[in-house]
């Protein structure tokens, strides 16, 4: 596999993972994931290939998916996080805007 082919395999990759986070889809996420730690080994393989218009545009999309899936992923550690503080009891905001008066 070339690096074109191995980059768009990561972006094919990028996007399952993205549609598995979606649906909430635990198993698809494992299947996606480990398709695209694949894919970014045989792009790594692939490092001696020359960098053309094309391989930095596959380049620059498959960051914006990870990107995208990053942010996904840290809402829903937000959403986990904030159903804890609730089920502990501690469910008030961790900042609220004049909370703190001095004295």
């Amino acid at each position: 596999m070339n690096r074109r082919d191995a980059l768009i395999a990561v972006i094919e990759s990028l996007h399952a993972e993205i549609a598995a986070l979606k649906a909430n889809d635990v198993p698809a996420l494992e299947a996606a994931t480990e398709a695209k730690l694949v894919h970014i080994e045989a792009v790594a393989a692939n490092d001696d290939e020359p960098i053309s218009p094309e391989i930095t545009a596959l380049a620059d999309e498959a960051h914006k998916l990870n990107e995208t899936a990053r942010i996904y992923v840290n809402l829903m550690a937000a959403n986990v996080r904030r159903r804890l503080q609730t089920i502990a009891g501690a469910g008030a905001a961790p900042y609220a805007p004049g909370a703190m008066r001095y004295a």
